[in-house]
């Protein structure tokens, strides 16, 4: 069995669903050593995390956002935790709701995505900052 792994850092991106698939492959290129085996992405954040969804057009991506924010609102009178801004606790819900990582098939060098499926950044918080992604791969 062979296992790869690597924590990249991902560039600073604005509040919304962002496209990543091509970032993480880019970073892993032994991947295509793996016949059958399986990519897990995780990533190291409270306040941001990883989906699959659709990958062709980007109003999908616009809908979660929009979505996301009328189902988790800031400045909700019940949040406790508001030191950090308005963003923050919401992201942290948000990013519970998701969850920080993704597991895909590998077959025959290649994650086994679905034809308009792709990797999703939720960057949940206005200024997030960069993100650590940690990416594993592994099986024969």
């Amino acid at each position: 069995m062979r296992t790869v792994q690597k924590e990249i850092q991902l560039p600073a991106a604005r509040r919304g669903f962002h496209l990543i698939t091509h970032e993480i492959l880019e970073a892993i290129p032994e991947i295509r050593q793996i016949k059958t085996g399986m990519l897990q992405v995780f990533i190291k954040h409270t306040s941001a995390s990883l989906t699959i969804n659709e990958n062709a057009d980007p109003t999908v991506r616009q809908d979660f956002e929009s979505h996301f924010n009328k189902m988790v609102p800031e400045n909700a009178p019940y949040y406790r935790h508001t030191y950090e801004g308005s963003d923050d606790m919401p992201a942290h819900i948000k990013a519970s709701l998701l969850g920080p990582s993704v597991m895909i098939p590998i077959t025959n060098g290649r994650p086994n995505l679905g034809a308009w499926q792709g990797i999703y950044l939720c960057e949940h918080r206005d200024y997030g900052g960069s993100r650590r992604v940690v990416v594993t791969a592994w099986g024969e």
